[in-house]
Order: C-alpha cells, then structure tokens, then sequence
C-alpha cells in the first residue's frame, strides 16, 4: 500500500517519455472495466522494471513502445494489479484485457475513507462509479441513485429539493454514516444528514460506495446501519473538463462546467466546477419551488515521492419551499389537486411565498498531507473545517387561511395592519413568519497511519478529534404589516417588542467535543483476509441557554440588589425568577466514553468463491437532546450509552460473466435513543425517546450479469424482519418552538419500525444497441412499509400489539438513455431520463393514528429530464 505517490509521478514521467531501443515494436490494447465493459481511462501500462510506460486514453486504449519480449504490470486504484508477459514479434495487438475489482492498492484518499475492496474487506458493499452517477441521475438526489441497492430504502418525503431521506436496513440518516473524502458530514448534535446541503457534488463524484451494516469505517462514525462513502476528483483527475445544460418537467434547468489540469511536469493538479439548478415546482406541487447552486475546487501539489498536498472546498448555498404538511387519505380524494396537494404556502403581494422552507449553505474546505515516509508506512492526515448558516421556514402566531387551504398572507397582514398604532390599536401581531435557524461551526482532523509490517500483516491506527457548535434560535422574517410582536421567552428582555431580525422562542447554542482513537489489524495471504480493529471516542456536550436563564450581569444583580429583583418578579413572576436563577446558562461538560470493537474475515475460496463474516459490539453516546431534560440545561442523569450487538455472514461469486452476492445479518440495538417527528394539522412536534430495545435482521442479494458483451442485467432482493422490542415510559411530547406539551407512555412493543419498506426487490437491463447508444430501464418494488407511529397515539392501552397501518406496497419504473457522439474531435454526451415511466400513484411516507386519519405522503408522478455534456 505504499505506491500511490509513486504512482502519481510514474504517471505523468510516462505522458512524456518511453524508453527508446534500437529495437523497439509498439505494442496495443484496451483495458476493460470487468463490471460495466467500460474502458478504464487513466490506467497505468509500464513495463516491469524500468520507467518505460503510459496511461490508457478516455476509451481505456493504450499504445506502448517495448524492445523484445517483456513484462507489462496493468494496474488502476481499486483493481487488482496484473502482469502480462508480451512479445511484439508474436502478437502486438493484445485486444481487450480485463481489470476485476480487488485487492489493488488504495490511494490515500482512498484509505483515509475506509474504502471497502471487493473479495477482501468482509462486509457488505455497493460501489456506483462515475458513469453510473451522471447516466442515472437526473434530477434525483444522492440518496435516491442507492435506492437498487440491498437494504436500502429512499424517499422524497414532502418532495422539496434537497429533502431526500435514505434509511439502511431500517435505520435512519442518524444511524448512517456519510463520509466525503473521508470527512464526516453527520451533524454533530443529531447524526443527520441533509442532502440540500451536498446538492450537485454528483457533478464531480468519481464513486460511492456503501457499506451496510458496521462497515470498513475505522473511525467510530455511528455507522449503525451503514456508511456511505463519497470520493470526488483528487489528483488522479483527468485533463480536460466538460460543460453540461439540461432541463426537465416543471421549469427544471441545469447549467455546470468542470474544468481540470490533469497532473502536470511539476505535480500540481487543479480542478474546479459550479452549477445553478432552478424549477418552478417538484412534481406538480405548488410552493415548492428551488434555487440552488454548486462549487468545488481541488488543488492538489504531489511535493515529491514522500509528500502530497490537496486541498479540496465544496459548497452548495440554496433556498427550497417544502411541503412539511401531510394529509389524510381522505383529504387528499377530496382536494382537485389530488397528490399534489400542498397547503405550506401563501400569496403576499401577488407573489408566492412558502411559509415552510429552508434555506441552508454549509462549506466545507479540507487540506490532505499524505506522506509516505518510507516502503512500509504511510501516514494521511485531514485538516477540515466547516461553517453552516441557514435553516427552515414556519409561522408565528395565528394566520389566516383561505377556503382552498393555503395561508392567506395578506388577510393577516391586513388584521395587523388594523392594529397598527397608526390606527390606534396596540401595536402587536396575530401572526407573523419566523425561521427556525441552526447556524454552526465545525472544525476536525483526522488521522490515519498505515504500516505494512510484513507481507502478510497491515496496522494502522490514527486520531479523530472533532470541535462543533451550533447556534439555534427563532428568526423573525416578516412582521406581515404590524409594529411588533410580543415575545416573552427571553426572561433578561421581558416582554420585549420584537421586530424584523430579532431573534424570538428560543435562543440556545450546542458544543460538542469528540476525541477519538482506533486501531486496525489485517493479515493477509493468498486466500485469506483478517482484521480486527478497536476504538474509543469520548463525546462531550455542552449547552448555552441565552434565554431562559439569566446572564451573568441579571444574575448578580438579582442575587445582591432587591430592588431589581421586584422588578424582574414584577415582569415575569417569582416563580420564574427562582427558576431562570436555578441553573447557570453555560453548563458543564457532560461526558460519554464509548468504544467500538469489531473483527471479520473474508476466505477466497477461488477466483470464483468467497465467503466472509463479520461481527461487533459498540456503545454510542446519546444524540445532544437527549444528555439535557426538555430543552433547558438541566443534566439527564437517565441518558445512557446505546449498545449495538451486529453480526453478518456473506458469500460472494465472481466470473466473466456473473457477480452475485448474498448475506444475512442481525443488530440488536440496546437502550437507544433517537427523537421522533411527528405532524399534527400545521404543528411540528417531536418526542425525545429514550431505552429503547429493536432487532434488525434480514437477508440480502444482489447480481450483475452480462447476458452479452452489449447487455447487462442487474438485479437485488433484501428481505427484513424490524422490530422494537419493548414499552417506554413518561415520553415527553415538545412543538417545534421547543415547548413541552404533553407526556405518554409508549406501547409499542412488538411492533414493526416504520419508514422504511422491510421488503425491497430491483430489476435492471443495460443494453448498448448500436455505436454510441446506450439505454437502461430499471424497475424498484418496495413492500411491508409500515406507517411512522404518532406518540400521541401509542399511549393508549388498546392500542397495545396493533401494529402500523401498513403502507400499500408499490413500483415503478425508471429509463435512461445516452447517446455518444463527436463534434470536431470532441466528445458530446446527451442524456435523457424518465423516473416513475407509468406516472404510478404510491404512498412513501405515512404516520398513523389508525388506518382512518393515517396521513401520508405521495411520491411524485412521472418526471423527466434531459442534458447534453460537451467533454474538452
């Protein structure tokens, strides 16, 4: 594993040069990618022993000048290396040689991701490269390009752009670990994930890769049910670059480029690339309309044969409306408008506003030092930072609605407008528009030494340490025409008037500390992969509460002068006074010492068979909510770590022809603690949960088989059996302004976990029917999807064994073409796609009281899109 920067200068030395003998013959061929056909551009062709090479063009052809016979080592990151002995007097063309996914060495980048090899690193794993990416996109989000691999279920929710949601094996984004460059992208205080925040980063993905389940992941990423794992161009980018229009349904427009140096003479290496994507509407849905942009760049400087710098930024700034609301089955009959119903927007002034929406950009910028300090040892560090500012639109107050449902914006507004002190009325709002805002800062850097000790045996181990603060609050956006609104949440400006800017509710920062150590052990030989790996991360959590206790000046005021202590009595009460000065506003730190250990083996059989085993044992921290009681700062002595107990076995078999995997695994999750969400009418609520037991178990398959040289047929079928495993008590029940507003037990023991279909099945042909021409269809069935509980309603003790309405069972139907072409010696790329080709009505989404006011979400109806990308 020490050759990558090696590699890197070989590379570009052999662009320019080949050794030149008296008696030197050329000698031809193309490389072949064994999973897509594909030619593998970029591919290094030398000839064993001297610096005599060159890399294969964008169709994987290669032409090479060799003297006599001689030995060609073939070799591309992530397949495995071959020699090929060659004698140009006897055969000069050697035609299509094949390249198979394996044990090749990784580059750093590769390596600090924890990226899984096939046939080696025993876990189960899905890799998408390139091609696949820019073919099956459109205008789907990240989530949605997994949604035919094993396990993996992939929804739209309300349809906003950026509002994908992806479960694994039936857990939630906060039990899925997302990587970028080896980055976690996580938040820090909740685990989740939003995929607004990365949108048009598909432009620059060289692959994704998903791991379920616990993964390669040597960090202690809370990698429950699996980790993802996105690389994007580094210095192994190709010279050149593209530019890329498309459009699609409902005003959907997409403009990027991409340009990239290509590794020069002296080892720097740039690249950069930016998109704007707008629509009128997701789907027919009225109020959800989008904005967004893309940015990435990557310097990268390979110092010499020791050292390589790369510094990569990405950022994707964008405001969406959204659909929070969901509507019983009822509603949705009634309304003309059907599946397409959305009631989150208004009018003001003749323009569309959507009360919900969000708004959101989070750069991210990291610097990679990969020193390969001698033939054994590597060590790759991350220096990363990020810096999020944004959040989501809701109202304030009381605002009037229109007899079709939609908010009528400008009633309200003349209601204030009445009240208006101009009109000698108070002055005060009956309803106004608020964002609910979590701003924060992120600074890491991660660590990763890698030591080949021996043929056999690899070591690595490494730091994760990780700084985060978030700042949340509630953002007055529109006054709708009144002088103020009153606001007494903040008990240092009682009664304060409030105006556009001012920050209202609730205003609270999160910090959190990690600090983490692992270590890993591989041995390797002809047939046999070990590894057994070790961690400890201690989490920390700090709460900041600028509201609801007083500051340090009021505190010692109060403490040492009556008089400003009636007057604080006087505005809020005494019994407030005594609480806001029972607690501090800063609290102190609160601990959570986990660790993770994990082992497997993979066994090759042969080329052809493989089997592997994995199995693990870890504690997580609780989620920030859940280490302080109902939003104040007040400690939860009941927190307690989770307990995750995972075990897999899985078999795989390669040839020319078929790849086909299957695996069955079971998690048992122990005291776990999450937050559910939850509509009611126009409210957000949520409900912190906490002790919770599920068992997650299932039964995986997957294939590839190439019918002909021309067609390919894919395939999957995974197959859950989720369940939560006993009753909690005193849940408490908080609106989206942070508020407590009830408390219930919870029956729900034996019941299956909702949101995610337990019962998944793929089908998919890719046939290129002529020069240039490609086309695939692919077909999803997704089953035994249970409805999301309310708390509210899983109280009530005969409500006990009833399971969740069960969402009925649904597929569709995508198709994706490619046509490639040539325009004055350049390459042009016109891509069209169709998802959901029957225009099928399905339900994706659904939280249920009982199968009579069950309220859901409809995927959308048929979509398409359409591009063309100019290669230079």
């Amino acid at each position: 594993m020490r050759k990558h920067l090696r590699i890197y200068s070989l590379s570009a030395l052999a662009l320019l040069m080949s050794f030149v003998g008296f008696a030197q013959s050329k000698i031809t061929g193309s490389i072949i990618d064994s999973d897509s056909g594909e030619g593998l551009p970029g591919a290094n062709v030398l000839v064993k022993g001297t610096t005599n090479g060159t890399i294969t063009d964008l169709n994987g052809y290669f032409s090479l000048s060799v003297e006599g016979q001689s030995t060609l080592e073939i070799s591309f990151i992530g397949f495995e290396t071959i020699s090929l002995k060659v004698n140009p007097a006897e055969k000069s063309d050697l035609g299509q040689i094949t390249l198979y996914p394996g044990a090749n060495e990784l580059s750093a980048l590769e390596i600090i991701a924890s990226v899984a090899v096939d046939r080696k690193t025993p876990v189960a794993v899905s890799t998408i490269k390139r091609d696949f990416i820019l073919e099956k996109v459109g205008n789907q989000e990240f989530p949605e390009l997994l949604k035919s691999t094993p396990g993996v279920y992939a929804s739209k929710q309300g349809g906003g752009f950026g509002d994908s949601r992806i479960n694994v094996r039936g857990f939630n984004s906060e039990n899925v670990a997302v990587l970028i460059n080896g980055v976690p992208v996580n938040d820090m205080e909740s685990g989740r994930i939003f995929w607004s925040n990365w949108a048009g980063l598909s432009d620059v993905t060289t692959s994704m890769q998903i791991q379920r389940g616990l993964g390669a992941s040597k960090v202690a990423v809370p990698s429950i049910g699996g980790t993802i794992n996105i690389l994007t161009q580094n210095t192994d980018a190709e010279k050149g670059g593209n530019l890329f229009y498309g459009v699609g349904n409902d005003g959907y427009q997409k403009a990027s480029f991409y340009v990239s140096t290509g590794l020069s003479e002296d080892g720097w290496a740039f690249s950069a690339s930016a998109s704007k994507i707008t629509g009128d509407r997701r789907g027919g849905v009225i109020g959800t309309q989008f904005d967004a942009y893309n940015y990435f760049f990557n310097v990268s400087k390979v110092i010499n044969e020791s050292h390589s710098l790369s510094l990569t930024g990405f950022g994707a700034p964008q405001t969406h409306g959204q659909r929070q609301t969901r509507f019983t089955l009822q509603e949705v009959r009634d309304d003309e408008r059907g599946i397409t119903m959305n009631n989150d927007y208004g009018y003001l002034d003749g323009q569309l506003v959507s009360v919900e929406d969000n708004f959101y950009h989070k750069p991210q910028f990291s610097l990679n030092h990969y020193w390969t300090i001698n033939d054994k040892t590597d060590l790759s560090t991350a220096f990363y930072v990020s810096t999020g500012t944004g959040g989501g639109g809701g109202v304030g107050g009381s605002l009037m609605r229109r007899t079709d449902g939609i908010y009528d914006l400008e009633a309200t507004r003349d209601i204030n407008f009445d009240n208006t002190f101009s009109n000698g009325g108070d002055g005060s709002a009956a309803g106004w528009l608020r964002a609910s805002r979590n701003d924060h800062r992120w600074f890491g850097v991660l660590s990763t030494l890698d030591h080949q000790a021996n043929k056999k045996l690899n070591i690595v181990g490494g730091l994760d340490l990780r700084y985060y603060k978030g700042l949340h609050f509630t953002d007055l956006t529109n006054q709708l025409g009144s002088d103020y609104i009153l606001d007494n949440n903040d008990v240092n400006n009682p009664n304060r008037q409030a105006r556009l800017g001012d920050k209202i509710a609730y205003n609270n920062d999160g910090e959190v500390l990690w600090a983490g150590a692992f270590a890993q052990a591989e041995y390797t030989d002809d047939k046999l992969d070990v590894f057994g790996s070790f961690s400890l991360a201690n989490n920390s959590y700090r709460r900041v509460d600028h509201f609801i206790y007083f500051n340090d000046e009021n505190k010692a005021a109060i403490l040492n002068d009556a008089t400003v202590r009636t007057e604080f009595e006087t505005a809020l009460g005494a019994g407030n006074v005594a609480d806001a000065l029972e607690f501090d506003q800063t609290t102190e730190w609160v601990n959570f010492l986990g660790f993770q250990a994990k082992g497997g083996g993979n066994y090759r059989l042969n080329r052809n068979h493989n089997a592997f085993v994995n199995a693990g044992f870890f504690t997580r921290a609780p989620v920030f909510r859940t280490a302080f009681l109902d939003f104040s700062n007040e400690i939860n002595e009941d927190a307690k770590m989770q307990k995750i107990l995972s075990v897999e076995l899985g078999y795989g078999y390669r040839s020319s022809k078929l790849s086909a995997n299957v695996n069955i695994y079971r998690t048992m999750w122990m005291d776990r603690t999450l937050v559910e969400n939850f509509q009611v009418g126009d409210t957000l609520y949520t409900a912190n949960l906490l002790g919770v037991d599920a068992v997650h178990q299932g039964l995986e398959m997957d294939f590839n088989y190439k019918i002909t040289k021309k067609i390919t047929l894919t395939g999957m079928a995974s197959f859950g059996d989720w369940t939560w495993a006993n009753d909690i008590e005193n849940v408490k029940i908080f609106d989206d302004l942070q508020n407590e507003v009830g408390e219930v037990d919870l029956f729900i023991a034996g019941l299956k976990v909702g949101n995610s279909a337990q019962t998944t099945i793929a089908l998919g042909l890719d046939a290129k029917l002529f020069e240039g021409f490609k086309l695939g269809a692919n077909a999803n069935y997704f089953g035994n999807n249970y409805a999301d509980y309310d708390p509210n309603d899983r109280g009530d003790e005969a409500m006990i064994g009833v399971q969740p309405w069960k969402i009925p069972d649904f597929y569709n139907i995508d198709l994706n073409a490619t046509y490639k072409f040539t325009v004055g010696g350049n390459e042009m790329v016109f891509y069209g796609n169709v998802f959901n080709l029957l225009d099928a009505e399905y339900i994706t989404d659904a939280n249920d009281a009982d199968i009579n006011s069950v309220e859901v979400f409809y995927g959308l109806g048929r979509q398409w899109t359409m591009g063309l990308r100019y290669k230079f």
